[in-house]
């Protein structure tokens, strides 16, 4: 099992309506990150609009590869894609900046 942590940045004056577009997460994008691994998500959000993320899944680049060309993904990603200072060419999902782990207690 893996335990990814990642970051993304929301853009400056977007902050409230990320954080309510969390709050009304469609049923069926909960049910497609499911099917595509995403286990024990959570996103945190930083008062300056920094996002960090956590997913334990199998395999990230597994659980990213079975939300792409996801009708519902791609709905979500450009839903959110204005909110997000993504990476120049890429959608929201493609930007994240995956951080090593370097502990974990178990």
């Amino acid at each position: 099992m893996e335990r990814v942590c990642f970051t993304m940045q929301v853009r400056a004056g977007q902050i409230d309506e990320y954080r309510r577009r969390h709050g009304q997460v469609w049923p069926e994008m909960r049910v497609a990150l499911r099917d595509a691994g995403w286990g024990n998500y959570s996103l945190f959000l930083r008062e300056d609009g920094l996002v960090v993320g956590y997913v334990e899944t199998d395999s990230f680049e597994g659980a990213l590869a079975s939300m792409d060309g996801l009708e519902t993904n791609r709905r979500w990603q450009q839903e959110m894609g204005p909110l997000i200072e993504a990476r120049p060419g890429r959608r929201v999902d493609e930007s994240l900046e995956r951080l090593p782990e370097i502990f974990h207690l178990d």
